[in-house]
């Protein structure tokens, strides 16, 4: 029997001579291998090769988009796990979550669950109250089998490069054992330094202290500090790292005379700064960081625009990263003049942005990078991880930017199985929009097969210099 929780032809035009284009490019680039060059697996699952505890464990507690929507509706966050270092009862929460699966409707992340569970679990019957236990016993059946071990599931997806992104602070010692192993895997890190550049993070003088500790060098000193940024980077680069990864508030990069910088950080590390000069250090942070990069050639991303941890209750209960981060407005044409006055013409650097603020598309990120030879587009991000979201990007900033001023496509996921679903999606919306410019003419199907290709593969190995 045919599994049917997903249609054959999902995501594809309602019109017959563009979705027949759209099905033969998507047959040209569905088993391309994955590139996952950011998101936020563990490299430990992969360094000790253990099982998955249980279905709960695997889909609820580490995938923010499930969680969130369920607090949405009043259900406790305390009920499904989250903030346990193991779950009490997986089946439990995992009854909850088949009880308001329906929640989902006609939201990507329905769309990334039925694809894991048909495709990977073989499950033909829509989660839900009535199937929740039957759902539970037969995941569970297979995370216990060798198929199903982080290195196994890792070579089924057909991943290539998988990036995980990691705090300066990090030692790296699941990296440090993979590579160790023997296994062939390509599992790298990136440098994401905001507990050390953000003065807002709790603790930030003691995270700057142990930085230098961590790197030899007096990180009290903006000289020190800096050094220290930069071993750090250097240790990332040695276990396979090409980039980093910023996820500041605002786009704001600053350009201050080393005095003026220096005389910042000792404010700001005295705790002296207001929160005008807080964004300022960070603005100038960004430009630090992109002198870095000339110098070492790591790829930087700038992730702009959540208000983070939004619900103080849940903040202050559970942590960070809680799903409680809510878009802003966002600035970059001013933003980044003092970053692109600077380094906006140098041809070894690349700067990847992303956006939480789709007006920005057509009005000033497509032009900027269309323009600067350092700029490139990141994919829909977050809350625009979903078909209308792609679809929404590639028709605002093709028209400037073009396709090869953009990146292809990351998953951001801390859900390892959404991974394939993920990239399933995005194929499918790319080879969408292609076979609507075919069927209107604007472009040739020899091309839009190059295209798909490219937006697949090659030009995500490019720009993250992979």
């Amino acid at each position: 029997m045919k599994a049917m929780l997903l249609h054959d032809d999902r995501l594809f035009p309602a019109e017959a001579c563009a979705r027949n284009v759209a099905r033969s490019l998507y047959e040209h680039v569905r088993r391309l291998p994955i590139i996952s060059p950011h998101g936020h697996t563990q490299a430990a699952w992969f360094a000790d090769n253990s099982p998955f505890p249980d279905p709960a464990t695997l889909f609820v507690q580490p995938d923010h988009y499930v969680f969130r929507m369920l607090y949405s509706q009043g259900i406790s966050m305390d009920d499904l796990g989250i903030g346990q270092a193991v779950i009490k009862d997986p089946r439990k929460v995992w009854r909850i979550f088949a009880q308001n699966y329906y929640l989902f409707r006609g939201t990507p992340t329905r769309m990334w669950l039925d694809y894991a569970f048909q495709e990977l679990f073989g499950l033909r019957e829509r989660l839900s109250e009535k199937t929740a236990d039957y759902s539970f016993d037969v995941i569970a059946e297979k995370l216990r089998t060798p198929e199903f071990l982080p290195r196994a599931l890792y070579e089924k997806f057909n991943i290539e490069v998988l990036s995980t992104t990691e705090s300066p602070l990090d030692p790296l010692k699941s990296h440090q054992a993979i590579r160790d192993s023997g296994w062939k895997a390509r599992i790298v890190p990136a440098f994401r330094p905001d507990s050390v550049v953000d003065p807002e993070f709790k603790g930030f003088p003691g995270l700057v202290a142990k930085l230098g500790e961590l790197h030899g060098e007096d990180s009290s000193t903006w000289n020190g500090y800096l050094n220290a940024l930069m071993k750090a980077r250097e240790r990332f680069k040695g276990l396979g790292c090409t980039s980093t990864d910023h996820g500041h508030t605002t786009a704001r990069t600053a350009d201050l005379p080393r005095g003026e910088a220096e005389t910042l950080f000792g404010k700001v590390i005295g705790g002296k700064a207001d929160q005008g000069e807080q964004e300022l250090f960070r603005a100038q942070m960004l430009t630090e960081m992109a002198r870095m990069s000339v110098e070492d050639g790591l790829v930087m991303q700038i992730h702009p625009g959540a208000v983070r941890n939004h619900n103080r209750f849940v903040y202050e209960r559970y942590g960070r990263d809680m799903g409680c981060d809510i878009p802003r407005p966002t600035n970059y044409v001013d933003a980044l003049r003092p970053l692109l006055d600077r380094f906006g013409n140098e041809r070894n650097l690349t700067i990847i942005l992303f956006t939480l603020d789709e007006t920005t598309y057509s009005r000033e990120l497509a032009p900027l990078a269309g323009h600067y030879p350092t700029l490139r587009l990141g994919p829909p991000w977050w809350f625009h991880d979903s078909p209308e979201g792609m679809m929404r990007f590639r028709e605002q900033a093709t028209e400037t930017a073009g396709f090869y001023n953009t990146v292809g496509f990351n998953d951001d996921t801390r859900a390892f199985l959404s991974i394939p679903a993920r990239h399933d999606v995005a194929r499918r919306v790319d080879c969408a929009f292609l076979g609507r410019l075919v069927a209107e003419h604007r472009l040739d199907e020899n091309e839009a097969h190059e295209v798909a290709h490219q937006l697949t593969y090659d030009l995500v190995k490019k720009a993250y210099r992979l």
